[in-house]
């Protein structure tokens, strides 16, 4: 299988999108843990799908137009991690969820720990949006992407939301 990237600025970092030429199977901030996962056998090519429709609907979330992606994904871990991103999915724009109820919507609610280390390995961040999972006490705890995004992620869907 051939995995294709493209790069798009943003207002938080520049982006890397990684497709397997029909969904979208990562989007790594440049400086994320994590990730990026970067081969060298990737294929740079900014128009395989689905990248232009990615970077019209990042365009529009991060002009605060848009609050809910629409775009082909490809998740690829554990089960486990895929239930926790799938959950992750139907956190509404503008809320946030703390990790023991995420814990408890995945059915396992003693699993607190388990679902912050699959949500701290989101292949496709902001569209699966695990910025919007919080500690328990309210505050904000742990992001690859770095808590500097996490606050600014939360404060544009604020805005909004």
């Amino acid at each position: 299988m051939t995995t294709y990237y493209t790069r798009i600025d943003s207002p938080i970092d520049p982006l890397l999108l990684a497709s397997d030429g029909e969904s979208l199977t990562s989007l790594f901030m440049t400086s994320q843990r994590h990730g990026p996962f970067f081969s060298d056998a990737w294929l740079r090519d900014d128009n395989a799908k689905p990248f232009a429709e990615a970077r019209k609907q990042l365009a529009a979330y991060f002009a605060g137009e848009l609050t809910d992606f629409d775009l082909p994904l490809k998740m690829i871990g554990t089960e486990f991690q895929k239930s926790v991103w799938r959950e992750l999915l139907n956190i509404p724009y503008g809320v946030t969820i703390s990790y023991g109820e995420l814990a408890e919507r995945v059915g396992n609610p003693n699993s607190s720990r388990a679902v912050g280390a699959a949500n701290g390995r989101n292949p496709i961040s902001i569209i699966v949006p695990c910025h919007r999972v919080i500690g328990a006490n309210g505050k904000l705890t742990g992001y690859g992407g770095g808590m500097e995004r996490k606050e600014w992620l939360l404060a544009h869907e604020s805005k909004r939301g």
